[in-house]
């Protein structure tokens, strides 16, 4: 029976040790085919990662700059503990004890998955396995890229020590907003250098890694604070924080730039204007437009911001004066229907969603709500109607003619509606004025005047009114066959319903 007992002990004990065997064969041999021909990890030891290139004024201040990664490189000295120890704990509490990949959280990873077969499929990456990825790999998911990834991480540990494993992830890692890196991330959230964050702010970039485009700080603020504090939570447990300081900082709300709470960084900067882009356009055809958004230059320019502003002012003022000396009003090409013209409310959003130029001072989009005889009422974006409203006098438009519809300019204008009335409103006014001479004359015996009679004074006062001389009737068959003038003259229509 014992011999028995030991055979079968014996043979079980062969069978395991011949599968282990077989095992760490067929794994070797796995991890020695995907080994070839993997990308050098040497070259990350002199890796220099694209940054924002940046233009100073002659002062020394920041007045642009250019990047198509948002990224402020710093070295892992200048990078407080409260950042490092932030995204430890959000992403692998074992960095700084393991060889590159953690078999514990890949086993776990692995358990997860089959448990919830497959719809809760848990990254298992080490920092350093991330930096092999988001470095000398590509960011698809198959069991091919993660045997290269394990590859590399166990090349990197060796070739690399932690401080510079972890200087490259926190430099070359992605969070959102086009921020790269944690110090451009921590300027786009907070408008703060990473030495001012708060432990709840660096657990907030901590949180964003995982899925930057899920835990937007607007769109999901809930969910972004609730993985906040489970990066919090992991801080204190890990030994990060004392428990006050934890139960403190879980308490304190979400506040980012783009919930208002803090100023953007660039609402800080200037304009961009057309002297920084002809920089951008000058050092670009010299050194390149990659080395330009990603070299991460410093460019002092000569300008002074004082002397810009006053040049800028100058110019400006040059051209409003020979623009107004040509005499001809251009208007914007921008109409808004008439129904959005009734309530303030209502022109004021239908104004505020319209295309315009709102870039130089002092000038204001603006809507005509009604044609006067002499001046026009006008809606300003941006300025309040006190209630007695805002005008264009007559006056104001004595400089201008207006381009008609064949590209010849008008007469010269006389009162605001010659330049702002479309043809019906302006064929009501003439209308109006005709109205006016026959009750002058009075009603008598007589009679009303006709409408061909309404004409010639419309022709005395405004010759350009009407080019026909004569009133074509809306049912003048002839007419109708021809060019259909009494459908397409307003005036006609107007005088004929008079």
């Amino acid at each position: 029976m014992l011999r028995f007992v030991g055979n079968v002990l014996g043979g079980l004990f062969s069978f395991i040790t011949v599968g282990l065997i077989f095992a760490a064969l067929t794994m070797g041999g796995i991890f020695y085919m995907y080994s070839r021909d993997l990308p050098s990890h040497e070259n990350l030891a002199q890796y220099s990662p694209a940054t924002i290139s940046r233009i100073y004024s002659g002062e020394g201040r920041i007045i642009d700059e250019f990047a198509e990664e948002r990224r402020l490189f710093v070295a892992s000295g200048d990078i407080p503990d409260l950042v490092k120890n932030a995204f430890i704990s959000a992403e692998d509490k074992n960095f700084y004890t393991h060889n590159g990949y953690d078999a514990r959280g890949i086993l776990a990873a692995l358990i997860e998955g089959a448990r919830t077969r497959g719809s809760n499929m848990r990254g298992a990456s080490t920092i350093t396995q991330q930096v092999a990825k988001n470095l000398l790999l590509d960011g698809s998911r198959s069991v091919e890229r993660k045997i290269k990834e394990i590859i590399l991480a166990t090349r990197l540990e060796r070739a690399l020590s932690k401080d510079r494993i972890l200087e490259l992830y926190l430099n070359e890692i992605f969070l959102g907003k086009n921020s790269y890196g944690v110090a451009a991330a921590a300027q786009t959230y907070f408008n703060k250098s990473l030495s001012e964050l708060a432990p709840h702010e660096a657990a907030m970039l901590a949180a964003l890694p995982q899925a930057p485009g899920k835990f937007d700080p607007v769109t999901a603020k809930d969910r972004l604070t609730e993985r906040r504090n489970y990066v919090l939570r992991e801080m204190w447990q890990n030994g990060y924080l004392d428990e006050a300081t934890y139960l403190a900082e879980k308490d304190m709300p979400l506040r980012t730039v783009q919930n208002g709470d803090f100023e953007a960084f660039r609402d800080a900067l200037p304009p961009r204007d057309y002297f920084t882009d002809e920089i951008r356009r000058q050092l670009s055809g010299l050194f390149g437009e990659k080395e330009f958004f990603s070299g991460g230059l410093t460019i002092r320019a000569t300008m002074d911001p004082a002397l810009q502003d006053a040049a800028a002012a100058a110019l400006r003022e040059g051209l409003e004066n020979y623009d107004r000396s040509q005499g001809v009003w251009r208007g914007t090409g921008k109409t808004l229907p008439a129904a959005a013209l009734g309530a303030e409310a209502d022109w004021r959003a239908a104004l505020a969603a319209l295309e315009l130029p709102r870039d130089i001072p002092a000038w204001f989009p603006a809507v005509v709500l009604d044609v006067g005889e002499t001046d026009a009422r006008v809606g300003i974006e941006g300025v309040l109607d006190n209630g007695k409203g805002n005008f264009i006098p007559a006056e104001d438009v004595t400089w201008a003619r207006k381009r008609l519809e064949g590209g010849e300019l008008g007469k010269k204008a006389k009162v605001a509606g010659d330049l702002l009335a479309d043809d019906r409103s302006r064929a009501q006014r003439l209308a109006r004025h005709a109205l006016a001479g026959t009750a002058g004359r009075g009603r008598d015996a007589a009679g009303p005047l006709d409408p061909e009679e309404r004409l010639e004074q419309i022709l005395r006062a405004d010759p350009d009114a009407h080019r026909d001389r004569t009133v074509a009737q809306p049912d003048d068959r002839a007419d109708r066959a021809g060019n259909r003038h009494a459908d397409r003259c307003e005036l006609c229509r107007t005088l004929w319903r008079l």
